[in-house]
């Protein structure tokens, strides 16, 4: 079977799901897949995709994975003793074929649900390729990745400092390769290859797991806060309160960076290490992260610029290059990563699309990352913020 551990999943679900257990254990919520290229027809492999979730439902952690989990800092006790109870309920994930469409959601407990997202588009992606790719040209593969390393260690003759984590597993090409991939990258970089997101590869070549929050977190503020105008700084807030100063890179994207602007003012940006970019140009989103900053009176040489939209080697040491001696710098490199042997990786993501009843919605700076089922939500949602940009701030 393609998922045979708990612990193969992001480590950010993880760490949002403690969140969940402690601030919102009752909260109610509902997920749902899609796939951003319509020439993609996934409905062939839908019976195989169950099979998967049906045996990703059995599967509980060990006792060795939760002394891992306790090992990390961050992770606290009570949260750890939920685990040793906790597995996934197939009765919170319904997958089918419907007029020829492949369609998957997601709906109940958040903190019975948080942890399907990245092990199902995993299972998906697998199932998917290797029905279309039974014999996948591997030897490419590895030439591809040789090639990547060979960027990193010219790059490495510029004092850049350039450094990168392995953000692959939900579109990986397959849990073999990703292993390989991490496996190869460990020995051959070992100034450069700083961690990977996935806990379980994490714990298995003794490197550093690497995740904050995703947007998941900020969108479901949208629903749990006291007022929508102030749903960010709640989930900003509520997460400084969980983490106490670990943990502090704050995703900017989720409706819009100059919404995140207008609420990172200087107690968020003294508190928060740094923020992830994740949509829009990259290259104007860290001058202007910068500029902010040096607006607030706070050394952008001591914060960090976390990197992970659709990054290629090239563009992140570009990126190191151009931003080098003006803020920290790290890239999270996912698909160019563990899904390079195709042509044409397949674009899928699961998103929360309601929480508590009501809709809730990623606006993002690419338009073809936005996300959100209720139009009308979408359209008053970005009225609220648009109109506490232009009045500074202000609510």
């Amino acid at each position: 079977m393609i998922i045979n551990s708990l612990l193969d999943t992001d480590l950010y679900k993880l760490t949002m799901m403690q969140g969940v257990l402690h601030q919102f254990p009752w909260a109610e919520v509902e997920y749902e897949f899609n796939c951003r290229d319509d020439s993609i027809d996934l409905s062939p492999v839908v019976d195989t995709v169950a099979a998967e979730i049906d045996h990703l439902c059995t599967l509980r952690f060990t006792p060795e994975e939760l002394n891992y989990l306790g090992d990390l800092r961050f992770l606290k006790k009570d949260f750890i003793q939920f685990l040793r109870l906790f597995h996934l309920q197939r009765d919170y994930i319904h997958v089918k074929s419907e007029d020829g469409k492949f369609k998957l959601g997601i709906k109940g407990p958040w903190l019975h649900t948080i942890l399907f997202e990245v092990p199902v588009l995993a299972i998906v992606n697998e199932v998917y390729f290797s029905n279309i790719v039974p014999h996948p040209n591997f030897d490419t593969g590895r030439g591809k990745l040789f090639d990547k390393i060979a960027l990193v260690k010219a790059a490495n003759a510029e004092n850049l400092g350039f450094s990168f984590s392995d953000f692959g597993t939900r579109r990986r090409f397959s849990r073999a390769w990703q292993e390989h991939i991490i496996a190869v990258l460990k020995k051959a970089l070992p100034r450069n290859f700083i961690g990977t997101s996935n806990v379980y590869f994490a714990r298995k070549f003794d490197l550093t797991p690497i995740g904050t929050m995703a947007h998941e977190w900020i969108m479901a503020a949208q629903a749990l806060g006291p007022r929508l105008v102030d749903s960010q700084k709640f989930a900003l807030e509520h997460w400084a309160q969980e983490y106490r100063g670990d943990l502090g890179i704050a995703l900017s994207d989720t409706v819009g960076f100059e919404a995140f602007l207008s609420d990172f003012d200087m107690y968020f940006a003294k508190l928060f290490d740094g923020c992830r970019h994740d949509s829009g140009d990259p290259f104007h989103w860290g001058d202007r992260l910068i500029a902010h900053y040096r607006r607030l009176k706070v050394s952008p040489q001591i914060k960090r610029a976390i990197f992970s939209d659709g990054l290629s080697f090239d563009k992140a040491i570009e990126l190191a290059r151009y931003f080098n001696g003006r803020i920290q710098t790290a890239f999270g490199i996912g698909t160019n990563l563990t899904n390079d042997i195709t042509e044409k990786p397949v674009q899928i993501v699961i998103k929360m699309i309601r929480c508590q009843g009501a809709p809730v919605a990623k606006i993002s700076d690419t338009p073809g990352k936005q996300m959100c089922k209720d139009a009308e939500y979408l359209s008053y949602l970005k009225s609220v913020f648009k109109r506490k940009v232009a009045a500074g701030g202000l609510p």
